[in-house]
């Protein structure tokens, strides 16, 4: 039996099948491509090849994108990403007091503190650290992304970037460029740069202690794990499964969730050969006019979310043509 966790965000959709050891069998990192929907799809087909729908025993959702991830799929679990990352890590290792998780599009800083989360923060306003940035900066430096971090290790003398803008970062970039700096130089002065922009900001006023975790898609990038080391003073641990992290949290507590109630929520691989739609309107039942997305199978509708109030959201449990949901 296999614990699958889905982790939707803006710029990736990553899957993750768990043993009941929990360790991981199988995983997928696919770009979510603004259609989170096609992405999930796109993870059940590549899933579906090996492994099927009584293999599953639990199933979880985390990301930007849980709760529409949620009705396709019929999750025992939906939680958030401070949550999820956390969960794994504390798996993985429960000395972790302190996780820095930098992904496509926003950075978190979660402490930890007895194995619970003690405080986090977020930064969701400016994409200066982010894995978009970066993958825009090696785009125009014509560097792969891959490749972009050993450049930066090949730094003799780091350049100082201003980094606590994204759009100040890029022409001070390319004022260092037209100066004649070479590249390398160039990029970890970014990198540092991107560090110190994260600790002025999410990480401002938070009690930063080892054993430290870096999660999330830039994790990968080896200059920015060293320039969070030489800026903190000691050294920062990147899991085996960094860019995983979250799916792997809500594979656990998916797990949790269906030992608790004792079946799953599952609705199988079957969802690959299925036509959905997401369209959405603007409730009138208050004051708050809440936006509220309606999601469709086949023309019935299974599920509803972002109403703050839950009429919409928490009465549909099976599948119903529009029009009797009207």
């Amino acid at each position: 039996m296999l614990y699958l966790g889905i982790d939707v965000g803006s710029v990736s959709t990553d899957l993750v099948l768990l043993d009941h050891g929990l360790q991981v069998v199988e995983k997928h990192y696919l770009r979510t491509r603004g259609n989170p929907i096609r992405a999930i799809q796109e993870g059940f087909r590549l899933l579906a090849d090996q492994y099927g729908d009584r293999e599953i025993a639990a199933c979880g959702t985390t990301g930007s994108g849980r709760q529409i991830a949620s009705v396709l799929v019929g999750a025992d679990v939906v939680k958030n990403e401070i949550t999820a990352h956390a969960v794994a890590a504390l798996e993985l290792d429960p000395d972790v007091k302190t996780i820095i998780e930098i992904g496509g599009q926003d950075s978190k800083i979660i402490l930890l503190r007895n194995g619970v989360v003690s405080d986090f923060a977020m930064n969701t306003v400016c994409a200066a650290g982010t894995g978009s940035f970066l993958d825009r900066q090696a785009e125009r430096m014509g560097i792969s992304i891959e490749e972009f971090g050993d450049y930066a290790l090949k730094a003799e003398t780091p350049v100082r970037i201003a980094g606590r803008c994204a759009v100040f970062a890029e022409s001070d970039m390319i004022h260092k460029q037209q100066m004649g700096y070479n590249q390398s130089d160039i990029i970890m002065g970014l990198c540092e740069a991107l560090v110190r922009n994260y600790l002025n900001n999410v990480g401002k006023g938070k009690d930063i202690r080892p054993k430290v975790f870096f999660q999330g898609g830039v994790a990968a990038n080896r200059s920015m794990k060293i320039a969070f080391e030489r800026a903190l003073g000691f050294e920062v641990t990147v899991p085996e499964n960094h860019k995983m992290m979250g799916a792997i949290g809500a594979a656990i507590l998916a797990r949790d969730a269906v030992r608790k109630r004792a079946r799953t929520r599952f609705r199988g691989f079957s969802l690959v050969e299925k036509h959905f739609e997401s369209k959405g309107f603007e409730c009138e039942g208050c004051s708050n006019r809440c936006e509220v997305a309606r999601i469709c199978e086949n023309g019935m509708e299974i599920g509803c979310f972002g109403d703050r109030c839950g009429i919409w959201s928490g009465r549909i449990r099976t599948c119903r043509p529009i029009a009797d949901s009207l």
